[in-house]
């Protein structure tokens, strides 16, 4: 019975012992890890969080140039933009391309991916490469042709004519309504072979048996595309969704590039305003930082609003 009540001891005495042999190790991968986490953290403190920081406390200041002092109120900034009327037209059409690109652009995207999954099509690699390589092209390149595409003697209005559906060419940067259209065009060009391959890697981790089960109880492609696909690839949507709002909330090279944001501000973007006001007409910078914390409220608010929307997880 002696010999049978020791055997739990000396269990437990081992179990301690290489506790105890163990902990100084895992101390030491602890402090491997910080030493190379630390650095990397006061890096990302200093470059970004602290910039920010900065400019929200110089969103309270006014002036010119380097001559800044508090406004009287502080909060003076932020109410000047509400009777900016270039803001008022930037947010416009800001919202403008989000509201018409982003779920075209998405739509397409996902359309796409499905039709580059499907295991009979021939030369897969070809198409998809083709259609992912305008965002690898350079902006100032794609802009400087889509410039001349859409130029009053180019390459559009020469194709209209000569299919009679225009009488005289159409000056399509020149009007704001079919410069916003030119823009749009291209950032549908540029951006959607870029969410396509996000939606072409969450197919390949659907359950091929999920489609094999619903097209032998009868459903039509359609039918499997809206609800089959679309609820296993919602992640991923609402991935492509955030990514693609916050990218045009914060637009800037096309307005600059493509349109200057003419005519008459018709297609400037709030980014595109925030630099013409930070380094061009008298650099006022305490109201550019207000102009860029706006920005930021909206990014963050849409952002949450699409999370708490699209991610109702099933009980």
């Amino acid at each position: 019975m002696k010999g049978r009540s020791d055997k739990p001891t000396m269990r437990f005495t081992n179990k301690k012992a290489t506790s105890q042999a163990q902990s100084p190790m895992r101390r030491g991968q602890a402090l491997t890890s910080w030493s190379f986490l630390i650095p990397a953290s006061l890096l990302i403190l200093f470059t970004s969080f602290s910039p920010m920081a900065e400019a929200f406390i110089l969103s309270f200041k006014t002036g010119k140039g380097t001559r800044l002092h508090f406004a009287e109120p502080l909060w003076s900034n932020y109410l000047r933009l509400l009777n900016d009327d270039i803001f008022i037209m930037s947010l416009k059409n800001t919202m403008i391309y989000l509201m018409i690109q982003v779920p075209i652009m998405l739509f397409i995207a996902l359309v796409l991916a499905v039709i580059l999954n499907r295991p009979g099509l021939r030369f897969k690699g070809l198409w998809r490469t083709a259609i992912f390589l305008p965002c690898a092209v350079s902006l100032v390149s794609y802009s400087l042709v889509f410039r001349t595409l859409f130029a009053t003697d180019g390459f559009v209005n020469d194709l209209l004519v000569s299919w009679n559906l225009i009488d005289t060419p159409i000056n399509w940067l020149g009007q704001a309504g079919t410069a916003r259209m030119v823009i749009i065009l291209g950032l549908l060009w540029r951006w959607t072979g870029y969410n396509m391959v996000f939606y072409l890697a969450g197919l390949q981790n659907i359950d091929p048996s999920t489609i094999e089960a619903a097209r032998i109880d009868g459903a039509n492609p359609i039918q499997i595309f809206w609800h089959i696909i679309i609820p296993q690839l919602k992640p991923i949507i609402l991935l492509t969704a955030i990514m693609s709002t916050n990218g045009t909330l914060q637009l800037f090279d096309e307005s600059w590039n493509l349109t200057r944001g003419g005519p008459a501000y018709g297609t400037m973007t709030m980014s595109h305003y925030l630099y013409e006001l930070s380094f061009q007409k008298n650099p006022n910078f305490g109201y550019a930082a207000a102009l860029s914390y706006v920005i930021l409220i909206l990014v963050a608010v849409l952002a949450l609003i699409q999370m708490k929307v699209g991610d109702r997880r099933d009980s």
